[in-house]
Parts: C-alpha cells; structure tokens; sequence
C-alpha cells in the first residue's frame, strides 16, 4: 500500500472527510439534508481506510474511483461552507444549495457502493489466489511423497491445470496470463481444452480468437485475419506496423461490449504480445509461449515437463501396458520414458504406435530415432507412413485440406473418387495420435461423402518428422521434395546446378512475400504432385512446370491477405497427364484468355477465389478447353453472382458443387444440358432463392445438396421426374416451408431426406408413397470448423 499512501497520504483522506463532519456543524439550516450527507461521509471514510489496510495494491480501476471519492469529499467541504453563510430568509440559496446537496450525497453513495463491490472482488481475487497457490503446493508434495495419484496420472494433472487456468483467467483483475512449457508438453492442447469449457463459452461466447503465432509472426497479416473471421472490414488497407496496432485496437472496440478472450499461441518475442494489449474492460489475453517472459511474472503458469512417475505412467497408459503383461523389457521402457524428457506428446505418439505390436530392443535410443520408430507399421497398414509423410508437403501451421489429400491420393496411390478411403486413413492418423482430422459437418461428412470442409492438422514436432524422414537420402534420389524458400535464400543445391535432375514423385515448394520469382531451372520429369505454396500478390507459375510430363496433380496455394493474380497458366497446356487442380485464393480475370485446352483434366477445384470475371468474354467454348471435365467444386468463392453458362457446355460433367458462395442468386436454365450430373450441391448460398425448372432433365442425378440455402422458398415444379434421385439434404431451408410440389410423389429411388424438424413432418406423408425413404432430423451442430482457418482468411472485396 505504499503506493496508495504515495498518492494519496493520511492527510488527504482525513483532512477531505474530516473537515466536510466539521462544517456541517454551522450549516444548521440544511440540517436534515446534511445528516444523511454526514452518515455518506462517514461511511466513505470506512471505504477509504479499508483499501488503505489491503494487504496488496489494489489495481488501477480502485485507485482511479478512490481518487475521485476524495474529490468529491473536497467539493463537499466546499459546498458545506457556502451553506453556512446563507441567510435564513435567502430562499432562492436555500433551495439551490439543497439540490446541490443532495446531488452530492447521490454521487458519494454511487462511488463508495462501486468500490465496496470492487473491494470484494479484490478480496475474494487474493482469496482464490492463495487457495491456488496451495493446491499447487498440495500437488507438489503428492508427487515429492510419491503418494498415490488416480491414473493416468497426467491426466489428473492437466485437469487441475485447466482449473487452475480457468479460475486464473475468470478473475477479474487478471488480464495477461502467460501459459509457458517447453515445446511438446501440451501448451496448445490444454488451451484448446479451456476453449471447449462450458463456463469460458459462456462467458466469452463468441469472442474467443485464436491465433497461432509462431517464429516469424506477420502482424499486419494477423490483423487483418481477424477482421476478417469477425465478418468486418478495417476502416483503411494495413499498410505498416503502426497502421495494424491503430486498426487493432477499433477492432477490439467494435467486437465489444461482450467479453473478448485472445489467445496467441506460440509466440517467440515478448515484444510482439506488447502490441495486442489495451485497456479495455472485459478483454483478456492468454499467451503460450516456450519462454517464461519476465514481465509475465505475476501471473504466469508454468507447465513443467512430466516427472519420471507421470511419464511411466502416461506411456503405459498409451501402450496399454496397464495390466504390465507386456513383451516389452522393463529396462527398456524405462530408457523410452527416460529419452523422452517427459514430453507428453512424444510420449503419446511412441506409446499409441506400440499398442499391440512386437517391440524392438536396442541398448540406447534417442528421442528423434524413438519417434521413427512410430513409423514401423505392420505390413496391412504400411500405406499409413505415405500418407504421414505426405502431409510434410503443407506448409507449418496451417490447415491441411481432406480434398487436397483426396485429389493426391487418387492419383498417387489408386484410392477410390469419393474419398473414402483418404478419409479412413486420415483417422488412422488420428488414432495414432500423428495428425488430427477435423469433420467440419456431420451431416455432409457422414450422410453423402463431402469432405471438402474437413481438414487436418499436425503437431510442429510431428511435421519436423516427417520432413527429417523425407530428407534422408540425396537430392536427386528423394520421393518426396520440399522446399521451404525465405526472401531468395535458394537452396545450395538449386544455385550451383543450373539444370538439377529431380526424380521425386511428390515436389513441394513453399516462398514468402519477400520472394523475388528469380527461379532457377530444374528438371522433374518424374513428378506426379507439385504443391506451390506462396505469399504474394502476384504468382508467376514456374517455366520448369511444362516439363513435368508426369504431372497429374497441381495445387497452387496463396497464404497472403490478398488475393493473388496466377499468371503463365498457357504452360499447362504442354501437360497431357494432368487430371486435377486446385486453386485458392487466387484471382483469375480472364480464364478464357489464358486457359489452354487441357484435354486430360477430369477435376478443378477453386478455394476462395475470385472468379466472377473468369468466363466474361470468351472466344472459346469452355468445353472445347475441358472437354473431359467430369467434376467442379466452387468453394467460398464471394465474387460469383451467376454460374457461368459456358459451364453447362461441358457434357461429361458428373459433379458440380457450388458450396458458401454467398452473393450466388441465380442459376442459368441451361444447367438442364448436364444430362450426365450425379451430384449436384448448392450447399450454403445463402441468396440462392431458387432452382430453375430444367433439373428435370438431370435423370441421372443421384444426391442434391441444397441445405442452408435459406432463401430458396419452393421446389421445382417438376423435381420428381428426377428418377433416379436417392439423396436430398435441405437442412436449414427456412424458407422451405410450405408444400411441396405433387411430383415428389415419383421420386420412388429416394432413399434419405436431411431436413430439420419441422420438415421432417412434411415429409412423413410422403413415406407411404415413397417405401424406400428414410427422413433424417439434422442434428444441431454448433460450431464454426467449416469456416476458413484464420491464416487463411482473405479480403474477398480486394
């Protein structure tokens, strides 16, 4: 409290209190008045003594009121003294000082009852503090003891680490909390634990931003993904530093007055955290971080790696060694946990990948060749190490797309269209704790095989894995390659050789903004897949790629803010073997210009493009250019207003998908020229507010996804005379509500209805003209995974 004292000293208070009781003494004309104004002032000098005595310096919000109490005390001795000198038969005085009397008394209660509640707060914060801190202390002795802790001890610890940060972070007076470990011990995890709670949903709702850091943070990037996961748009382009701290903080405004929760993961500089604090009420920032920063000190929880009993324990729990009838040595699982370091995501990944399987012996392991081992699969799921290593190929901390994984593995390994055998795989993955596969929506993932919104990710250490494992042998004789370029530091290889002969399957190349396109030849005749990942807004497609004879996959991706133009795309034309692309976030003025016919192509996808220009003024067919096409998917795309006609053209056509294009209203009724469609989805556009009546003619259409098309209003006329129909998702067409047109009385192969309860009794009518249906209520499923990871997030209107 010597700061309270600093500030405000003993004298103050007792002279601004004190000397308001003695005056009042004369000012006997308001003396009913100045009773209840002396009992105020009496009680007020309790409040102030009482933060006097507080055992610690209260926070700057208390300090602020008391000053102002003391004010108002000063402008209450004041006024006092003037009422003392009025005369009795001064009516109008009278009267004007009663009212300023009482106004007075009206803003001493209002202060003194604000900081009595503070007081409390303050005083039940100190009070969980230390009961906190005591559970802590119990923790550490139960684990010193080696007193008996419920299993798997590590889960009984992050629990109560959990509560601990909850009941930290729902404290008032706490607003920066660091969460600090080594990396590998769960930081992310356990912060990604704390989002799930019901408490700290409730509290924050829908402000709980995550946002992951890492080594070379971009702020004008973070911000600007922000904005744009909020739906908002910054008041000017984030040109500099400077400019994103200014918008930052209208951003916090403007989100408010609810309760904002940030969370930066993974970050390296204290420096960069600095930048995203503001002293705004109800906004709260947890950090992780690898470093303990000094100034974190008061409130900073470290989570310290597993001692030798936890890690045993959690490995066995992993293994499945509990009942300790294993065929693994005692000795050497100990030296396992030993090389771990009590790391509890390499203690997971090698004890999951030895659950059920004959164990190797070996004297001394290090960790790196212990998580090799991971990758020893038995002979049926040997396939299981590709797909690991293929997820090597994407860039560090960003989503990895189930479609873009799909598109590969068809072509590379023979996995089947649909995708799920990818999607199988993927969870494997999972279970062996390798990756994490997100299903964004049930109800598309599991009713009708659409995975385009699912997606993995992958743990930093495991990725560094799987690049260490993909980089064992010499340049030329690698299956995979994967460069990552910062500003033009090429490769040493790349510089020396001017025509490097590559012999991968599978090229990766990732650049920065700060590339310069000063690309050097090398020749890849053998490879299958090129992932180009870049950051600029510009993208010049390398020259070496029409010499790719093999190619059969392309995927060409903009992590940047902007959209980027993608030019020298006549070089695919050379490319007789390429059957997939995908693009995102790419801008594509003119495909007609630039397109060469690609007779080989049987699929492209476009993630979050601009392409509402693309098929303006064409002097070629569209299908004279993919003639072959037999699968579209149009995602996140906001420019489109109208599906192109040209479109229509491409008779081969088996699947179009058409999914969250918002400003997407109308549909051409030469869409009925697709005679060979047998997926058609309109999942998600929202302004579509109707299907032309030339459907009909789709006789060969098996599922139709309109769900969360919430203005269309009425069915085609004539929809049951698609004779084959057996799938049709309309959940959350609330505008869908009336009856339903006759004809859907002859759609005898429908086979599944997902729609939403009150749909659902519509439909019921209909089962007995229709033996085969089964109506399906869509479950609620509230969450926002289908949305576009924040890194990748773009300004659709640039």
């Amino acid at each position: 409290m010597e700061a309270v004292t600093a500030c405000i000293g003993e004298a103050v208070i007792g002279n601004a209190a004190q000397g308001v009781l003695h005056v009042t003494g004369r000012a006997f004309k308001f003396k009913s008045i100045l009773k209840n104004l002396e009992t105020t002032i009496v009680s007020a000098n309790s409040t102030i003594n009482e933060i006097y005595h507080l055992d610690q310096e209260p926070e700057n919000a208390l300090m602020d009121e008391l000053h102002m109490l003391i004010q108002e005390l000063i402008k209450a001795k004041q006024l006092v003294g003037k009422c003392s000198k009025v005369s009795w038969w001064n009516y109008y005085k009278k009267y004007r000082y009663s009212k300023k009397l009482l106004e007075l008394d009206g803003s001493l209660c209002s202060l003194q009852i604000q900081m009595d509640s503070q007081i409390k707060n303050f005083k039940n914060v100190q009070r969980i503090l230390d009961e906190i801190r005591a559970l802590n202390r119990r923790l550490d002795q139960m684990i010193l003891l080696n007193r008996e802790i419920p299993r798997p001890v590590s889960c009984a610890v992050r629990e109560c680490t959990e509560f601990t940060l909850k009941t930290l972070l729902l404290t008032e007076k706490v607003r920066l909390l660091l969460l600090t470990a080594p990396g590998g011990c769960g930081k992310t995890k356990l912060v990604e634990m704390l989002c799930q709670d019901e408490q700290i949903k409730g509290t924050f709702k829908e402000n709980i931003l995550f946002v992951k850091v890492s080594k070379t943070p971009n702020l004008k990037v973070i911000v600007q993904n922000l904005f744009s996961h909020k739906g908002l748009q910054p008041e000017f382009e984030i040109q500099s530093e400077e400019n994103a701290i200014d918008q930052l903080r209208l951003f916090v405004e403007k989100i408010r007055p609810d309760p904002i929760l940030l969370i930066l993961d993974d970050v390296w500089q204290e420096s960069l955290s600095e930048k995203f604090e503001f002293n705004i009420p109800n906004y709260k920032i947890i950090v992780t971080s690898r470093t303990a920063f000094p100034r974190f000190k008061k409130f900073r929880y470290s989570l310290k790696p597993l001692n030798k009993k936890d890690a045993m324990t959690l490995f066995c729990h992993s293994a499945d060694l509990q009942d300790e009838s294993s065929n693994i040595p005692e000795k050497v699982i100990k030296k396992i946990v030993r090389g771990c370091g009590g790391f509890s995501l390499a203690l997971k990944v090698i004890g999951s990948s030895l659950r059920g399987r004959q164990f190797f012996r070996n004297s001394e392991i290090g960790l790196v060749d212990q998580l090799q081992k991971v990758l020893e699969f038995p002979n049926d799921k040997f396939f299981i190490k590709d797909c690991f290593l293929d997820l090597g190929l994407f860039p560090e901390d960003q989503r990895i797309y189930a479609a873009a994984l799909i598109d590969m593995w068809a072509e590379l390994y023979e996995l089947d269209e649909d995708g799920i055998h990818a999607i199988a795989n993927l969870q494997e993955l999972t279970t062996l704790n390798l990756a994490s596969l997100v299903l964004a929506r049930k109800d598309a993932s599991e009713v009708h095989k659409y995975y385009n919104d699912d997606f993995v990710t992958q743990n930093d250490v495991l990725r560094e894995l799987a690049l260490h494992q993909s980089s064992q042998e010499p340049i030329g004789q690698r299956q995979r390659l994967i460069m990552n370029i910062s500003e033009n530091d090429l490769p040493m290889w790349w510089r020396e050789h001017k025509h490097q002969l590559i012999n991968a399957r599978l090229l990766s190349i990732s650049t920065d903004e700060l590339f310069s396109w000063s690309w050097c030849n090398i020749q890849a005749p053998k490879v299958e897949v090129l992932v180009l990942n870049f950051k600029k807004k510009n993208y010049t497609l390398p020259e070496f790629v029409d010499k790719m004879d093999e190619l059969k996959v392309l995927i060409v991706t903009n992590y940047g803010i902007f959209h980027a133009e993608l030019s020298n795309f006549q070089l695919l034309g050379s490319l007789h073997n390429l059957k997939r692309i995908k693009l995102a976030k790419v801008s594509i003025s003119s495909l007609c210009k630039t397109l060469v016919p690609l007779k080989s192509l049987k699929k492209i996808s476009l993630f979050m493009c601009n392409i509402g220009k693309a098929f303006e003024n064409c002097t070629i067919q569209v299908s004279d250019v993919l003639p072959n096409l037999t699968q579209i998917n149009i995602d996140c795309c906001n420019d489109l207003g109208e599906l192109p006609i040209g479109l229509c053209d491409i008779v081969y056509l088996k699947k179009l998908s058409i999914t969250n294009c918002h400003k997407l209203f109308a549909l051409p009724e030469e869409i009925g020229k697709l005679v060979n469609l047998e997926v058609l989805r309109f999942r998600s556009c929202t302004d579509l507010s109707e299907l032309p009546e030339s459907i009909k003619s789709l006789d060969k259409l098996t599922i139709l996804d309109i769900s969360d098309c919430v203005s269309i209003s009425k069915l085609p006329k004539h929809i049951g005379e698609l004779c084959k129909l057996e799938v049709l998702n309309m959940k959350g067409c609330s505008r869908l509500c009336n009856l339903f047109p006759k004809s859907i009385m002859n759609l005898k192969q429908l086979k599944l209805v997902v729609c939403d309860d009150k749909m659902a009794k519509l439909w019921e009518h209909a089962k007995e003209s229709l033996t085969k249906l089964e109506v399906k209520v869509a479950e609620t499923d509230i969450n926002l995974n289908w949305l576009p990871d924040v890194d990748e997030i773009a300004q659709t209107s640039h």
